[in-house]
């Protein structure tokens, strides 16, 4: 007989207010303390990764952050001595399943392809969500007392899931201007300047610039390709063509976005024959130099390729990084010699280039002759100023070196002065070569400065069509800059961009929209568009096939609808058919962007919830979760959830 808490119980025997369910527990073996050691094992790991994709950077620093709040606890649980729960080791495996997911998250944020994670931005973060909520379910059963873990690291383990409910239930939000970039660099007709900056602003955010990280890229991309197995054509090939684009802007020849980068066309050729000697290549284009040249860092450059580098405005050693003293370019006899030698001893056939082969090099001027022809805006002489701003314009479009040129030779002042000139051809000159110029992040703060924007407006106003349509590209450009979106509307740009958008020819209504859309990131100016009539035109515009701009129109109308007057104005029936309609036949990005604003819409407003229903909206929703695109599927559950909830209301 033993005494326990002043009661008599039989050695051996459990009273009955004693009987409680216990976990079942079994023997430690190597095996149980291996997880253990393995999930210790990869919380050290994502640890070293190293730099994350910038898109996705706060994120992974997060999921990597929380992470750690687990290693006290698996180190205390693996110096444990006592039988493990089987709830326990339930916990763990399932644990160990979401690390798996989290370290594979992980890595595809560092050294996945920048453009895919630029793409699927909205897709990345649900899968941020969803590791969360598998490390959250298999702490949940955890027997904490049973284990003898202590209170310091229970707590601590409980401080980590809070921070995860939280990050769960923020709101996804996202870069507008990013989107309205990616959209326009997408299209396939975006050849002038207004279109290019779009480009050369995602690349500068993806940091897609180089030869070396184009490189690295391409290098991704063809991972992704081959993982996603002919899976998911659409948003291959839309990866592959804004590959193409940043290769283009940074110079950088085609060889095709998906061919290996580390070999060449040339060493393709030869390889089976003869192996070039690697200080032969050219490090731009990686084949055979015929004319090397070195540049003020040492580095020794094919001269055809390292001009157009030049001349598309980088100042910088290509492979290096380092900023150039000096552009002067110095014909390396040395090296071309050994070239010609090695060709002649291999039987190798260097052809010749003749500098009047490539027709299309930019055209560039030296200081004086920029200088001259700025000093000729303020002649008093119409002809000179009309001949010296048309020259400019011409300039300007053709080279970015020209664009640095022009604004460092004093350019910028004049040129604004121009706007408001009685000459309309000079005016529209003028307007032009202030778009192209903005194109250079440094020159549209400098031409802001210069207060432009109530002459842009008033050549949108009454300017000749082409004028009105570079206007509405010059305020886009502008708009960039915060302060400019206030500023537009506030001097009522907004009415004259939605007559644009009525009456403008196609080249203009695709203006007005890009405009109108980046205008309308600013609250105020949602109110002042949606009281200019824009809501008419854009339904209008849908019906346009002509006009090619669904997803840019839909993402447009979904910044309105965040606006009660918007959401009042958008919100009809015969608006509600045509969205179903898109998600019915449209292309996946159609059906995206259709499904996120009747989500928009029906989030406040249940009626339109079913009259979407009504239309035959429901089957097409569940297709779209199937096949649909990434943020498609996700956007398409959102709104199955608010129609189960408004079927439900009496």
């Amino acid at each position: 007989m033993a005494t326990a808490g002043g009661r008599h119980v039989v050695e051996g025997e459990i009273g009955e207010e004693d009987k409680k369910p216990l976990s079942p527990v079994v023997k430690k073996t190597q095996d149980q303390m291996d997880v253990v050691e393995e999930l210790i094992g990869m919380i050290e790991n994502v640890k070293s990764i190293g730099e994350f994709r910038k898109t996705q950077r706060k994120e992974c620093q997060s999921l990597v952050r929380r992470l750690k709040l687990l290693l006290p606890f698996l180190e205390e649980f693996r110096d444990l001595d006592k039988p493990i729960p089987e709830a326990a080791l339930e916990c763990l495996n399932k644990l160990k399943k979401a690390f798996i997911s989290a370290k594979k998250l992980l890595t595809t944020c560092h050294c996945g392809s920048k453009i895919y994670l630029a793409l699927e931005t909205e897709a990345i973060m649900v899968r941020f969500h969803s590791v969360y909520a598998k490390i959250s379910r298999a702490l949940d059963g955890m027997p904490y007392e049973e284990l003898g873990i202590s209170d310091e690291e229970k707590e601590q383990v409980e401080l980590m899931r809070a921070q995860i409910r939280r990050s769960r239930s923020r709101a996804d939000t996202q870069d507008m201007e990013f989107t309205m970039d990616l959209m326009v660099a997408l299209s396939t007709e975006n050849d002038r300047n207004a279109d290019i900056a779009s480009v050369e602003r995602l690349a500068n955010k993806l940091a897609l610039r180089t030869v070396e990280e184009l490189k690295a890229e391409t290098l991704a991309v063809r991972r992704l390709v081959k993982d996603r197995r002919g899976h998911n054509a659409e948003g291959t090939q839309q990866i592959t063509l804004l590959l193409k684009k940043f290769q283009k802007f940074a110079a950088v020849p085609e060889t095709g976005a998906l061919d290996d980068p580390l070999m060449p066309k040339t060493r393709k050729k030869c390889a089976s024959a003869v192996e070039i000697p690697h200080e032969f290549l050219c490090p731009i284009t990686l084949e055979i130099m015929i004319d090397p040249v070195i540049v003020a860092t040492g580095q020794t450059y094919e001269r055809e390729s390292i001009q157009q580098w030049l001349d598309s405005g980088h100042r910088t050693c290509p492979k290096s990084g380092q900023e150039l003293t000096h552009l002067s370019l110095a014909p390396n006899f040395a090296l071309r010699n050994l070239i010609r030698q090695w060709g002649t001893k291999n039987n190798f056939q260097l052809f010749t280039k003749e500098a009047s082969a490539n027709p299309k090099n930019p055209v560039t001027e030296d200081d004086g002759e920029i200088l001259s022809l700025v000093q000729n805006l303020s002649s008093s002489q119409l002809d000179v100023q009309r001949s010296a701003v048309e020259k400019i314009r011409i300039l300007s479009k053709e080279s970015p070196a020209n664009r640095i040129l022009i604004a460092s030779s004093g350019g910028i002042q004049p040129l604004v002065q121009l706007l408001s000139y009685p000459d309309s051809k000079i005016r529209e000159h003028a307007v032009t070569a202030t778009l192209n110029l903005s194109i250079d992040e440094s020159n549209k703060k400098l031409i802001s400065r210069e207060n432009p924007i109530p002459a842009i407006i008033e050549i949108l106003r009454s300017g000749t069509v082409g004028a009105k349509e570079n206007s509405a590209a010059a305020l886009f450009s502008l708009s960039m800059l915060d302060e400019n979106k206030a500023t537009v509307g506030d001097l009522n740009g907004i009415p004259p961009l939605v007559l644009l958008l009525k009456n403008g020819t196609i080249r203009g209504k695709k203006d007005a929209v890009t405009a109108l859309f980046n205008l309308c990131l600013n609250h105020s100016n949602k109110s002042r568009a949606i009281e200019a009539g824009i809501v008419t035109p854009l339904l209008s515009l849908l019906e346009d096939r002509n006009l090619d701009m669904i997803d840019e129109i839909l993402s447009l109308l979904l910044l309105l609808a965040s606006n009660p007057e918007g959401r009042q104005e958008i919100g009809q029936l015969s608006f509600i058919e045509t969205l179903v309609n898109f998600i019915r036949d449209g292309t996946p990005k159609n059906k995206e962007c259709a499904t996120a604003v009747l989500l928009q819409l029906g989030s406040n407003n249940s009626n339109l919830i079913l009259a979407a229903l009504q239309y035959g909206v429901y089957e097409h929703l569940v297709e779209v979760t199937k096949s649909g695109t990434d943020r498609g599927r996700r956007k398409a559950n959102s709104v199955l959830q608010l129609m189960s909830k408004a079927e439900q209301i009496p």
